[in-house]
């Protein structure tokens, strides 16, 4: 809707739209006064504009310009319909006006249904729609952002293709909006971990479409020269092919997470936990290509370890409602024992004073923290406190993370310091008693927002440029749960758990 503020305004409309990423121009043509259409493969987009508008079309670009009055609006609209669908009838003012205060009250009223009341309501509330304009209603799933090829270096190649869902990011972030009170997420995500289980029973994939599809081959748009000239853009997403066990922990976790607040478990959702279980005990040991995505690093990642051993610790606590058996109970008892005492043995260097990337290696890496934010140790434990230490002394950039060295990782390109994992610090820091540290690193990180209060994956503390795939979900979601662990309230992430199981 264009209006004017003061007196009358001129306004001019540029739409040029493509097809299939650029790579088909469509034929614009005036269907009626105050409507065009761009007619594609798959599909055709109309452009309704106000009927004064004067139009002007010349090759694949369509330009129209009025004059707004005083005290009055211009609404412009756009239809898209499935080739060969019903040509649209045009919206009135009247209408759009109709549609726009439904709009504000859907969102006002989906807010409304947080139960969170406290001091960072800007930043929660923030998080919680750009989270929530993530979601795909009719399934549930959540995109981990919506672009794709936006570079983590200006110039570099490191673009990654984001507009799927991960079941680790989702998993993790239907436990933040559930802290908030906002519950219908969880279940939603639910449902669509079963119609995935359905696609693949004998094991998960690392991502999936929003419609639980687990095609996503990734390919290269050569043709396109990327943002600020970063190549390759890429659709699709290799990873999928990838094992990273953490994801099954990160499952058992938000299903506990659900159960907490509701006490039921229905016997779909419960016979699909029993085969994740299962899939933990069996392979544990294994070598996987980690939270970041190894794609020639095959390790025994500490944040993969780290996660299974939460699974089965919660699928522990969870047993009254998951019933076991005796012969499984045990077998999870004692594998998530083994797992915390590996962690402890080959995941912590001494030399080094640090946990590390992954078992028995050097590498420096932010997802040590997870053994405090999960609970595998305390936060005061020596080990811990040590850790922190050396991340601050060794990755830290004005007090943001880098999640690794980059010129050390496997990619040997430069990047930005990673959001998520200085809000991990902030949880860290947080449960030590560090409070008034914690705060200042947090006040750091939400002005590194923009003026929408959005983030990014990663962000250039000495130019303050966003970088990576935006929004981003993960940063999101980690936004929530730092700010409920500086209130003291249980997060997403640590100190949600409640009683232990034996340990």
């Amino acid at each position: 809707m264009v209006q004017a503020v003061a007196g009358s305004a001129a306004w001019q409309l540029t739409f040029k739209p493509r097809f299939d990423y650029g790579r088909q121009v469509p034929a614009l043509s005036l269907i009626r006064p105050g409507m065009l259409v761009a007619k594609g493969t798959d599909g055709d987009v109309f452009l309704q504009y106000p009927d004064g508008g004067v139009l002007r079309l010349e090759d694949g670009i369509a330009s129209v310009t009025g004059r707004v009055m005083p005290g009055h609006r211009a609404v412009v609209l756009l239809h898209y319909t499935e080739r060969g669908g019903k040509r649209p009838e045009p919206i009135s003012m009247e209408a759009a006006h109709a549609y726009l205060h439904q709009t504000d009250d859907y969102w006002v009223g989906w807010l409304r249904s947080s139960t969170y009341r406290g001091r960072f309501d800007e930043p929660l509330h923030r998080s919680a729609l750009a989270l929530k304009l993530m979601q795909y209603l009719p399934t549930g799933a959540f995109v981990a952002a919506p672009t794709t090829s936006l570079p983590e270096s200006p110039g570099g190649s490191l673009n990654w293709d984001y507009r799927y869902t991960w079941i680790r990011d989702t998993a993790d972030l239907v436990n933040a909006l559930h802290q908030l009170g906002l519950e219908d997420e969880v279940d939603g995500f639910l449902r669509w971990v079963r119609a995935a289980h359905d696609r693949h029973p004998e094991r998960f994939q690392v991502m999936y479409t929003i419609d639980a599809e687990d095609r996503v081959p990734e390919f290269v748009l050569d043709a396109l020269e990327g943002y600020r000239g970063s190549k390759p853009v890429r659709i699709g997403n290799a990873a999928v092919e990838q094992l990273q066990l953490d994801i099954y922990g990160e499952l058992i976790q938000t299903a506990y997470t659900a159960w907490q607040s509701r006490k039921r478990l229905p016997k779909p959702r419960r016979e699909i936990l029993l085969s994740v279980v299962d899939y933990i005990l069996e392979h544990w040991q294994m070598e996987d290509s980690g939270i970041w995505e190894s794609r020639r690093r095959p390790r025994r990642y500490l944040y993969s370890q780290v996660m299974l051993w939460v699974g089965l610790d919660r699928a522990l606590r969870l047993d009254p409602a998951l019933r076991m058996g005796k012969v499984r109970r045990a077998a999870v008892r004692r594998t998530r024992d083994i797992i915390k005492r590996e962690v402890l043995e080959l995941g912590y260097d001494s030399e080094i004073g640090a946990f590390t990337q992954a078992l028995g290696h050097k590498d420096l890496d932010a997802t040590a923290l997870a053994v405090a934010m999960y609970e595998m140790l305390p936060p005061t434990d020596p080990r811990v406190v040590s850790t922190v230490k050396v991340l601050q002394e060794k990755l830290s950039n004005k007090g943001f993370l880098y999640r690794y060295v980059p010129d050390q990782s496997e990619f040997h390109e430069p990047e930005g310091v990673f959001i998520i994992c200085t809000l991990w610090l902030v949880n860290v820091l947080a449960q030590m008693g560090r409070r008034e540290e914690a705060e200042a690193l947090f006040s750091r990180v939400t002005e590194s927002a923009n003026d929408l209060g959005l983030f990014a994956e990663e962000f250039d503390p000495e130019t303050n440029e966003l970088l990576g795939n935006f929004p981003q979900a993960l940063t999101h979601l980690s936004v929530i749960n730092a700010a409920l662990n500086l209130e003291g309230r249980p997060s997403g992430k640590g100190r949600r758990s409640g009683r232990s199981d034996g340990r």
